[in-house]
């Protein structure tokens, strides 16, 4: 799968990016630690199915390293769009072992004025195929209209 890069600035805020970054080397082991849980919280919250997650965070990188196992492919990315869909998240390195293996999605960066609808007429030729986009990347995005700019979605075949 990869390294996939995501943009800094934008996703959920569930710790502070920053203070990792710009601490003391002993400190920054501590928020690093911090960090890394509050994703792996984030990743089990989202019910996916997936096992044994160990999830490791490099604040001055600002790349999370996730290892464990999926289910399916699509558990195993929408993992990588947990991960990386966090603000200070630069890059993910999702190391995870998939049980039932499927061909993989492609990826879609969200720009400013993007619609599933407009994503969908891109990759699939037919807007009305955005539910397919919006249940891709469920439990991430909770309703069609609320996609932001930054954000990296999930596109699977059809």
């Amino acid at each position: 799968m990869g390294l996939f890069s995501f943009i800094k600035e934008a996703g959920e805020k569930l710790f502070g990016g920053k203070e990792a970054q710009a601490a003391t080397p002993s400190a920054q082991d501590d928020l690093n630690a911090k960090a890394a849980q509050a994703i792996a919280t984030y990743i089990a919250a989202q019910n996916l199915g997936v096992s044994n997650v160990q999830v490791a965070f490099d604040g001055a990188q600002g790349k999370v390293t996730v290892q464990g196992t999926a289910p399916t492919q699509s558990a195993k990315e929408k993992v990588t769009l947990c991960c990386g869909n966090v603000a200070s998240v630069q890059s993910v390195d999702n190391q995870m072992a998939v049980t039932n293996p499927e061909p993989e999605a492609q990826y879609h960066d969200v720009v400013r004025g993007d619609t599933l609808s407009a994503i969908a007429k891109k990759f699939y030729g037919d807007a009305n195929k955005y539910p397919v986009i919006f249940e891709a990347n469920k439990p991430m995005l909770t309703h069609p209209d609320k996609i932001y700019p930054g954000q990296k979605l999930r596109i699977p075949a059809l």
